[in-house]
């Protein structure tokens, strides 16, 4: 381990002690310079590759970053002048490339998020992350205070946002076409990948293959041995079934929520919920459970009423778990093209009507009101997009530009309450108990076996935020 990472650590330790949070120096391109911006790409496979291949139509990349050199050197090839890396790590360690670069994205498994996120927003570099923001619920406050305070530019990876439909339905709904909405529902076809009930034990350990760092995969999650095949192809964590162990991943929640609820979200101005309860079966300490269903309730927010936000995941007795089917018969019958519910989605209930969106993005939605909002519509007030995932970083790029990070409409301020919101429904799920949130404070005042989950410790050798310091 390098002198510079070691010197690091232990400015950001004392920096915690004193009750503030270290600030790498910022050499970022200033607002409105013409320059191309440069981008480093922390995780450039699976979703990376896209994410990194579309921040790079419009910027500059400069810096690779992935545990996978299979991942990696494809990456290389495109881009042979940027520095590579495996191991995020070095990437802060690089005083060049830190010099350099004015943005980052981020694209790891749940598990890594906050760390690079947070590294890089404390030197003043934009950053772009793929959703879930995080993996906890306490680094989510965590992010969304970072990004405020160091004035940085962001955007959450969860594309829909970009759509002209979502934004349409969001100001029609903060128009009032509902009327008082007091109940939202939200469905997945998720998991599609191994967990409860199938899996709930921790797979046999193998050889790590010669193409991965496993060290850098783990991160800041707790040691285990590796487990998969040494050959190509899709194993028990690497390269995508991690998100069913809850070391790594988020689970159905955590996957889809960030889409599937976002535009309602979005329109009934939510935050902090004030009480979350969860049903759930399969639950076990190795995997995410077999099927859910998450009830949040929120408080009233200016001339909105408080409301009731259910989340439905999984099977139950070899059958999805779904909303009433009254509603269900209300929402089908809103859209001409089906005669059965779409596989995931979401229905706002209001005093003059019914919302319902059959798309995991809330990009078309159907009023039974006669409105309706798709990428056909135009939105009135918010600004036009429309680009899809390209879209989102070209939002994110053109607020960088204008040094105004609200621009980008799914910034971390917005983003962070979004995820922190529906991952106290794994709170609930693992604890198998329902708890009061005090939003504000992080914490859940009659549960204190929730801290554990809230805000878990970090791996000896990964805690380069002084996360494990006391707040």
């Amino acid at each position: 381990m390098s002198r510079r990472i070691t010197r690091r650590r232990a400015l950001a330790a004392s920096a915690a002690g004193l009750g503030y949070l270290y600030t790498a120096p910022a050499w970022a391109q200033p607002a409105g310079s013409n320059a191309r911006l440069k981008v480093v790409g922390i995780g450039v496979g699976g979703k990376g590759s896209s994410d990194i291949d579309q921040a790079g139509n419009v910027m500059e990349v400069v810096g690779l970053c992935d545990v996978d050199r299979d991942y990696l050197g494809a990456k290389q090839k495109k881009w042979p002048m940027a520095k590579h890396f495996s191991d995020y790590r070095r990437v802060f360690d690089d005083a060049e490339l830190m010099r350099n670069a004015d943005a980052f994205t981020v694209s790891t498994p749940d598990h890594n998020h906050a760390t690079p996120a947070v590294l890089a927003m404390r030197a003043k570099k934009h950053v772009y992350c793929q959703k879930p923001l995080t993996h906890d619920v306490y680094e989510a406050h965590l992010l969304r205070a970072e990004a405020q305070k160091n004035g940085v530019c962001t955007q959450l990876g969860n594309q829909g946002t970009s759509e002209n439909g979502l934004r349409r339905a969001v100001e029609l709904v903060q128009a009032g076409e509902l009327g008082d909405v007091r109940e939202v529902h939200v469905w997945t076809n998720r998991p599609v990948w191994p967990q409860a009930p199938g899996v709930t034990t921790r797979p046999k350990e193998a050889p790590v293959p010669a193409y991965l760092d496993w060290d850098a995969w783990l991160g800041v999650a707790p040691q285990r041995p590796y487990s998969g095949s040494p050959e190509r192809k899709r194993g028990p964590y690497h390269d995508f079934n991690w998100r069913g162990f809850w070391d790594f991943g988020t689970g159905a929640i955590g996957d889809m929520a960030c889409h599937t609820a976002n535009m309602a979200f979005m329109a009934l101005k939510l935050a902090h919920p004030t009480h979350v309860t969860a049903e759930a079966g399969g639950v076990n300490t190795e995997t995410c459970p077999a099927w859910a269903h998450v009830t949040m309730q929120f408080p009233a927010r200016g001339t909105m009423p408080a409301l009731t936000l259910h989340w439905y995941e999984g099977k139950k007795d070899g059958a999805k778990v779904l909303p009433p089917a009254a509603l269900v018969t209300q929402a089908v019958a809103l859209d001409a093209r089906r005669k059965t519910l779409v596989d995931s989605g979401s229905i706002l209930v209001g005093a003059n009507g019914i919302a319902y969106s059959p798309d995991d993005y809330g990009a078309q939605v159907f009023f039974s009101t006669g409105k309706v909002a798709n990428n056909g519509t135009r939105p009135e007030r918010l600004a036009v997009n429309g680009g899809g995932d390209q879209g989102q970083k070209n939002e994110w790029a053109a607020a960088i530009r204008a040094g105004k990070p609200e621009l980008a409409l799914a910034n971390f301020n917005y983003g962070g309450l979004l995820t922190a919101a529906f991952l106290l429904g794994n709170v609930a799920i693992r604890t198998g108990k329902a708890f009061n949130w005090d939003g504000e404070n992080c914490r859940a005042t009659d549960l204190p076996e929730a801290a554990a989950l809230v805000r878990r410790q970090y791996r000896a050798g990964w805690d380069l935020i002084g996360y494990n310091a006391k707040s």
